[in-house]
Parts: structure tokens; sequence; C-alpha cells
């Protein structure tokens, strides 16, 4: 009797506890894993055909565990090697389960690219990524609701599109919709129209029926809701009939809830029941992780060079990480498929990338950031408003343009019309808060990551 097909299962699940395997990743990537054999001490290992792409990924993070495992078990060395699971291997759903997964999956709005194995984490998203494994592994329990925040093309969309994708998959019956703000907006806008031109409320009652008899809902960009009091108001009442079922809801904004200056205490509550976290730029380790990511799926070959100058040059976001990939890809390829170097990377992203230009942050900048990230008017700042809602982004700005920038306080004063002494006083005011208040602390490094990024 092969010992290793005997006791797989239990190989399993002791690698899991011995290497401290969480319980989703342990789901995800170890327990759907088959043994299929053991040839002259090489153990093979299928991977589900459903993560083809995932091969390598699960060779990298997992081999050396088999390895070791399996080696001291049999007290002796043997290698290990993953494999793509035959389609003979697999075993086969019920024609009827597989439709039922497909029409859910449609119904669900989500995008097929976006799963939680091709999401690179960083320590810009560690947190965040562990909340909706989390979430995904317990939909409705766990963190409800989940709130992130963060900038654009940072990965929010991706992460809430991985809970979606996992929870379809895994959970027989469960109903999944990702919806953006927008298209929420457009729909209770068509259902009001519908409403007051037939003369009955049954558009608004099918919009109604629609988002509170699913079990996982995931709305993107919420602050674009903020405000329009219509579909703020019908929000607000699918919020409140899906958490009290125990319905799971995901949310995604480009502001912590403190931030959204315009946003009903009733919400600002509401977001906070649950768990909020951020996902920041990614640092220069993360960056070259995904373009290595991105690489793997490229016909040529990127010479870490090229990964490298691109990683260090595009800092903001993913997004643009992506399209300048794949903008060297298209470059290589309208120029008869030329091989990939650092020569042909400098060429295409001549317009992109700008390596001998320096930063130059102005006050001008600064005061176009920090009116957007509060929801103001840049008049307002340099106004003679003196509301709580203008007086703390102007300080803000006047502290920022005394650390970010070469501007002198008299400066300073005179693009806010202020003396000098009103300069001093915001400047140190924002210095105190910053010292002693986590919360300023972390606006400020959010500001200042939007100005070094613009």
């Amino acid at each position: 009797m092969d010992i290793i097909s005997e006791k797989w299962e239990e190989i399993k699940i002791n690698i899991k506890n011995e290497f401290e395997i969480t319980d989703i990743a342990f789901n995800i990537w170890i327990a759907p894993l088959k043994y299929i054999g053991c040839n002259n001490k090489l153990v093979t290992i299928s991977v589900p055909n459903n993560q083809s792409q995932m091969v390598e990924y699960i060779s990298k993070k997992y081999k050396s565990c088999f390895l070791a495992y399996i080696s001291e078990m049999m007290g002796e060395f043997y290698e290990i090697e993953f494999i793509l699971e035959p389609e003979s291997i697999g075993e086969n759903k019920p024609e009827s389960d597989t439709t039922a997964r497909a029409n859910l999956l449609k119904a669900s709005n989500l995008n097929n690219k976006y799963k939680f194995e091709s999401f690179v984490v960083g320590s810009n998203s560690t947190m965040a990524h562990s909340a909706c494994l989390a979430v995904a592994e317990s939909p409705g329990k766990d963190f409800n609701p989940l709130f992130i925040y963060g900038g654009s093309g940072l990965g929010k969309t991706h992460l809430m599109n991985a809970i979606g994708h996992y929870i379809v998959e895994n959970y027989d019956n469960m109903k999944v919709l990702y919806v953006t703000s927008e298209e929420f907006t457009n729909e209770v806008i068509e259902s009001i129209r519908l409403g007051n031109s037939s003369g009955n409320t049954s558009a608004m009652t099918k919009l109604r029926e629609k988002y509170r008899n699913i079990d996982v809902l995931l709305i993107d960009d919420i602050q674009f809701v903020i405000g329009k009091q219509a579909t703020q108001e019908e929000f607000f009442h699918t919020f409140n009939a899906l958490h009290s079922a125990g319905k799971a809801i995901i949310i995604s904004s480009d502001k912590h809830p403190k931030e959204m200056t315009t946003l009903d205490e009733r919400f600002r509550s509401r977001f906070e029941w649950g768990l909020i976290v951020d996902i920041q730029p990614p640092v220069y380790e993360t960056r070259v992780a995904i373009l290595q990511r991105y690489a793997e799926t490229f016909d040529k070959q990127v010479p870490a060079e090229v990964i490298d100058y691109i990683a260090t040059n595009i800092k903001s976001n993913v997004r643009e990480l992506e399209g300048a990939f794949n903008k060297v890809n298209a470059f290589s390829k309208i120029n008869q498929n030329r091989p990939i170097d650092i020569d042909l990377a400098k060429e295409a992203l001549k317009d992109t990338i700008f390596p001998d230009k320096p930063t130059i942050i102005t006050p001008n900048i600064i005061l176009e950031i920090v009116a957007e990230h509060f929801n103001i008017n840049t008049e307002d700042i340099i106004s003679k408003k003196r509301s709580a809602e203008i007086a703390t982004p102007r300080h803000i700005f006047m502290y920022l343009c005394k650390e970010m920038t070469d501007t002198t306080l008299k400066a300073i004063g005179a693009l806010t019309e202020r003396d000098h002494a009103t300069v001093i006083h915001g400047v140190e005011k924002i210095k105190k808060e910053v010292e002693n208040n986590q919360e300023m602390k972390d606006k400020i490094e959010i500001l200042k990551n939007k100005i070094l990024s613009y």
C-alpha cells in the first residue's frame, strides 16, 4: 500500500498546522490538491484545472512545505512536482449543479479577471487582503460590513470581486451581486422615472426585491452615492434590510468614512459597525512582484531590468503599472515582435516616464489635492470663510506647504490672504495634531502620498 496515498488527507492537514497556513489559504490552495503517485522518490501532485495559471505559484509557495514534511515522514529525501490535473482525474459535477453555479455567476455581475489567486499581496494591502479572505470564508458573520478605502487603481475592485468569486464557487445557492455606485444610482433614477410615468410603484418594488433578496452585496465607490438624496435613502434602507438579515455587505470608497465630510452620521456609524481597512500605494517590492506576475502571462521573455525600470518609475497605483507593462508589450508587437529589453521599454514609455524630470511640488498642486480630498473648492480654502469644514483643510494646506515646499510663511499667507501670525498658528495646530492624534497623522500621510503621486 502506498503510504503517501493512504495518508494524503492527513498529510495536508498536518502541513497546514505545522506551517501555520490559514484556513482560507488552506481551502483555496492545499485542500484541492490531489496525490497522483510516487516514482523514484518523485511525488507528483495535481492542481485543479480551474487553477491552471497558478501551478507555478503553488509550486513556489508550498513545494518546500510538502518536500520537508513528506521527506521527514518517509525518513529520506523526496522531490515534489506539481502538475495540472488531467481531465480524467477531476470529479465531474452534476450538470445541474454546474449550470446553477454558472447562472449565479452570470447574475453576480462579477469580473472573471479578479480573483484571490491573481491578487499580489504586499505590505500596502496585507490587512485588506486578510479581511477580504475572512469575509469570503464566513460571509455575513465576520466584519459586516467590510469597508475598504484607498486611492484609485490600488486593488479595491479586485478584492471585492475576489470575495464574490470565492463565495459563488464555494457556497451553494448563495446570491452575490457586485455593483458600482453609478449603476446603483442609475437604477434608482430609472425606477423613480418609471414609477412616476406609470403612476404605480412596481418599478421601485422590483428594484428593492433585486437588492434585498441577495446574500452578498458588493458596492463599489460609495462616495458617489453620498449627496444624491433619493439614491442615498434607497441605499440606507437596503443596507439596513440586508444587515438585519445577516447578509454580507462589502463597500469601497476613496476615503475613510471620517474623511467624507458630507456623509450623514447615520451612514458613518453603520459603516463603522464592521471593519474598516485601507489599501495604500504599492511599495517597490510589491510593484516588482505585480510586474513579475504580469510577465508570467506574456509570450516573451521580460528581463529583470525592464521590470525594475517600470517599478522604479511608476509608483502611484497598480492600474498604471499594468498599463505601462501592456504598452511595452504592444510596442514590441507593432515593431515586428522586437525582443523586449531596456531600450525598447524606455522608447515605449517615453511619454509616460520622465526619469530626468524632477517632481516639483508647488502650493497650487497641494491646494488642488487638499480641496479634492475634502470635497470643497480651491476658492473656499483661500476665502475668508471660517467654518470648521473649511478652516481645517486650510490649516492642512498651510502645514503641507511648509513641510513639502520651500514656500515662505509670508508667501503662504499671501496665497490664503492671511497674515504671518495666522499661518504660524495654522501650521503649529496641525503639527501638534499630527504628533498627538493618529487620525490626523493618517490623514496627512494619505495627502502626502497623493501629492507625491501627482
